[in-house]
C-alpha cells in the first residue's frame, strides 16, 4: 500500500471521526470544501480498506444534511455503490446498503438511484443479508417506490418471499412493518405479485394479522393488498383471505381505522360476503342501521359512542368464531428480531 493511499485512508478515517458527532453547520463546510469527491473516487480503489474508510466518510457526511446527499450522487457515487452492493464481504456489502438508503431519503436522488438497477440487488439483501442489512434494504426500497419519475416499477414478484417472512418477525406496529406493508401493497398490484403472497408460507395470514394488530398505516397498506388480491379475481382469493379469519380485523377497521382503511374495508366485506350482489348488505348500510338503533336508544347525542361500542361487541363476538386461527398463530409465533422501529 502506498504512502499516498495510506494519507487518504488516514483523512477520510478522520473525515468520519470529526464529522461523526458534529452539528449540521460542520458537515455542511465539509461538504463545500471538496472533500466529497475524492471521497467518491476512493470508492473505486482496489484497496478494500480505501473504500470503507471512505464509505463511512460519506455516510457521515450524509446524516442529516441533504445538500450533502446531494453533492454525493452527483459526485458520481452511484455506480461504485452498485457495484459495492454485489460483494460478497458482508461489511462493505452492509455499508453499501446503508449508503444507498442514506441518499435515497433525498428527493432529488431518488430518480438516479431507481434507474441504476440497485433495486434487485436489494431485494437480494432481502433473502441473504444481516437483519440490519434487510432493515435497511426494506427502508430503501421504500424510499425508492416512492419516486414518481421512475416509469418502471423498482420491484418484481420475487421481493415478496422475503418481506413477507420480515413481516412476520416484526412487530406489526413498528415503522419497519408500515415499510414491509406498502411494499407488499404495491406489489400486490401485479398477477405476479398476486401470486407470489399466495404461494408464500402464510403470505395471506400474515396481512390479515397486520391488519388485526398494526398501527393505522400499516393495517392500511394490509387492507389494500388484502382488497387487491380480491377485487383482481373474488372467486380465486375470497376463500384464501376468509380461511385467515380477515372478518374480525375487518370489522373492527371499519370503526378504528384512518378514513381509507375503513372505506377499504367496507369493499373487501362487501366482496367477503356470501350472498348475492343484489341482496348484499353493505358495511355502510350495516353501520346506519346500528347508527339508527343507537340513537333511539340513547339518542343523537350519545348515538356515534353507542354505535361504536355495539360495533366492537360484534367485532369481539366475531373473534371468538375465530380462536381456531388465533391459537394457530400462537403456537406458530417465534420471537422478534427485527428492531421495533
Amino acid at each position: 500500500m502506498s504512502g499516498d493511499l495510506q494519507t487518504k485512508i488516514e483523512t477520510a478515517r478522520h473525515i468520519r471521526k470529526v464529522v461523526k458527532k458534529s452539528s449540521l453547520k460542520t458537515r455542511s463546510k465539509f461538504g463545500a470544501s471538496g472533500v466529497i469527491q475524492p471521497l467518491v473516487l476512493m470508492l473505486v480503489s482496489p484497496c478494500l480498506d480505501a473504500r470503507e474508510a471512505s464509505l463511512l466518510a460519506l455516510l457521515n457526511l450524509a446524516v442529516r444534511n441533504e445538500r450533502n446527499k446531494v453533492k454525493i450522487v452527483t459526485a458520481g457515487a452511484i455506480p461504485p455503490l452498485v457495484d459495492l452492493l454485489k460483494f460478497q464481504n458482508g461489511t462493505l456489502r452492509e455499508l453499501a446498503t446503508a449508503a444507498i438508503l442514506t441518499l435515497s431519503a433525498a428527493a432529488p436522488n431518488k430518480p438516479a438511484i431507481a434507474a441504476s438497477g440497485a433495486a434487485p440487488l436489494l431485494v437480494q439483501i432481502l433473502h441473504s443479508g444481516s437483519v440490519q442489512g434487510r432493515v435497511d434494504a426494506v427502508t430503501a426500497l421504500h424510499y425508492l417506490s416512492t419516486c414518481t419519475e421512475n416509469s418502471a416499477p423498482i420491484l418484481d414478484a420475487t421481493a415478496v418471499p422475503p418481506l413477507i417472512n420480515l413481516l412476520k418477525e416484526c412487530k406489526k406496529y413498528s415503522k419497519f412493518a408500515e415499510k414491509s406493508t406498502a411494499l407488499l401493497e404495491i406489489l400486490s398490484n401485479s398477477e405476479e405479485g398476486r401470486i407470489a403472497i399466495t404461494n408464500s408460507d402464510g403470505g395471506i395470514l400474515t396481512l390479515v394479522e397486520t391488519v388485526e394488530d398494526g398501527s393505522l398505516i400499516s393495517m392500511q397498506h394490509a387492507v389494500g393488498a388484502l382488497l387487491t388480491l380480491c377485487q383482481s379475481s373474488r372467486d380465486k382469493y375470497r376463500e384464501l383471505i376468509l380461511k385467515e379469519g380477515a372478518i374480525p380485523g375487518l370489522l373492527r377497521l371499519t370503526a378504528e381505522g384512518t378514513f381509507e382503511a375503513q372505506e377499504r374495508a367496507r369493499t373487501l366485506l362487501d366482496l367477503l360476503r356470501d350472498t348475492p350482489q343484489e341482496k348484499r348488505l353493505s358495511s355502510s348500510v350495516l353501520e346506519k342501521i346500528v347508527y339508527d338503533l343507537a340513537a333511539r336508544v340513547d339518542g343523537a347525542d350519545k348515538a356515534a359512542e353507542t354505535a361504536k361500542r355495539l360495533l366492537q361487541d360484534m367485532v369481539q363476538r366475531s373473534m371468538e368464531l375465530s380462536m381456531t386461527r388465533i391459537q394457530r398463530r400462537a403456537t406458530s409465533s417465534t420471537p422478534s428480531k427485527i428492531p421495533s422501529s
